[in-house]
């Protein structure tokens, strides 16, 4: 993406896109960078003709960045806090079908070394370039995808599924019906298929609403961009009215405790012995309660559904 950074802040800004991941950035280095239109790009890079990898976020959400990881020129997360929700967005890159196996696992080995560092409670999203096809139909594997890949599976493609069903992580695309142009994610020389993919926690899966491919930008002409919007459900914290509660400590203080004395005989007509009806004297001795000495007005915190986009 040498030289289109600005581009792809402008489709980003177009398309309302507030996160994306990036793949063959060919930008050497471990930096962020402003690519203009209020976007930054974190990335990492070692070599500028091949790899490279990146996590493009809007302004707004840079504060929230608590963390970036940047494991290889293939691999990369960053950790965000949004509204109290932890958040981490990952970046992968696959080596292609032609490479070594043993450059292969390197890539699934960094992968699953990050899984294995963010905490089960916490937001994943990965955005990578698997270079595999996840296949056409789901029998067998319905509990980490859906029915809507793109043609027949191959072994690259099974290492996308074995590292969803080791990380309990559902491959999002292929939960939405689209028609297969919508689902085509390369398209070069006649041929079409599906090399990339949104992965999320099988648990969080209901927070996103929709997932589909881009088509007709210029930005990227052989590989589309895959979009999918998630909503995170948010547990804020709504203050609320509870009893409030007589401040009985303060009889440790003589005066209050010698006040206290006196207003309750009055209140109870000047008896020294109190009354056979326990119930009566004890609504007087509350009530004495809180006219000498006072309430509190404690509080307590209920949890209110908030959504953030």
């Amino acid at each position: 993406m040498t030289g289109k950074g600005r581009e792809l802040a402008d489709m980003m800004e177009r398309r309302k896109v507030d996160i994306l991941c990036v793949q063959e950035t060919r930008w050497k280095g471990s930096k962020a960078r402003s690519i203009g239109a209020g976007f930054k790009l974190f990335y990492y890079g070692v070599d500028s003709k091949r790899n490279g990898v990146g996590v493009v976020l809007k302004e707004e959400f840079v504060r929230n960045v608590l963390e970036v990881k940047r494991m290889s020129d293939r691999v990369m997360s960053l950790k965000l806090e949004i509204e109290g929700v932890m958040l981490n967005v990952i970046s992968g890159y696959a080596p292609q079908v032609g490479y070594e196996l043993e450059e292969k696992e390197r890539f699934w080995s960094e992968l699953d070394e990050v899984m294995e560092s963010i905490p089960t409670g916490e937001r994943v999203v990965i955005g990578a370039d698997f270079n595999g096809h996840v296949g056409e139909g789901n029998t067998g594997d319905e509990e980490v995808m859906g029915k809507f890949g793109v043609k027949e599976r191959n072994l690259e493609g099974q290492m996308v599924v074995d590292f969803a069903k080791r990380m309990d992580m559902a491959v999002v695309n292929t939960y939405f019906q689209k028609r297969e142009e919508r689902r085509v994610t390369y398209k070069s020389g006649g041929r079409s298929t599906q090399v990339d993919y949104i992965l999320c926690r099988r648990g969080n899966l209901k927070e996103i609403s929709d997932c589909k491919v881009v088509v007709g930008e210029s930005v990227a002409i052989q590989n589309r961009m895959v979009v999918c919007r998630m909503t995170l459900m948010v547990c804020k914290k709504k203050r609320s009215k509870i009893e409030k509660k007589t401040k009985w400590w303060k009889l440790k203080k003589e005066e209050c405790c010698e006040e206290f004395r006196q207003k309750l005989r009055q209140a109870l007509g000047g008896q020294v012995v109190l009354p056979d009806d326990w119930e009566t004297t004890s609504e007087v001795i509350r009530e004495t309660g809180r006219k000498v000495l006072g309430v509190s007005s404690g509080r307590r915190k209920e949890a209110k559904e908030t959504v953030v986009e």
